[in-house]
């Protein structure tokens, strides 16, 4: 029988396999942008402005669609769930721009909510970045 000390040396060593195998995925890459208070030195004002806080944070986006069980007269509704995958070990603030580049396609999304952070990766819900909140 191991050890406390053996298993829990044991469950980290499997979840950094997992982990490595996990960011094996990732074929795109993130940037993110917040609003922050920016000083300009001439003018000595501050203003809110975005400014990159991540970038080229390997990611991985996957698309669900989903359809909707009550059809109306035209058609069914159709909704697509964007995902995004990315390290456990960045944070994104709920409201960021987040660019993604991915099999030649760069979009431009917001995070929708809370993430669910596992140890190998998180999992966030985003939602196509029409204009800042």
């Amino acid at each position: 029988m191991l050890s406390k000390n053996q298993m829990v040396t044991a469950i980290q060593a499997a979840q950094g396999a997992a982990r490595k195998i996990v960011e094996a995925t990732y074929f795109g890459t993130l940037t993110v942008m917040e609003m922050k208070k920016v000083k300009d030195e001439k003018s000595k004002l501050t203003k809110i402005e975005p400014v990159v806080v991540l970038e080229n944070q390997p990611c991985r986006l996957s698309f669900e669609t989903l359809k909707a069980a009550v059809q109306s007269e035209s058609a069914a509704s159709v909704t697509q769930i964007t995902k995004l995958f990315v390290s456990p070990d960045v944070s994104i603030k709920a409201g960021s721009k987040i660019t993604v580049a991915q099999d030649g396609v760069t979009t431009d999304y917001t995070c929708s909510g809370v993430p669910a952070v596992y140890p190998t990766h998180q999992e966030i819900i985003l939602e196509l970045f029409e204009r800042w909140a």
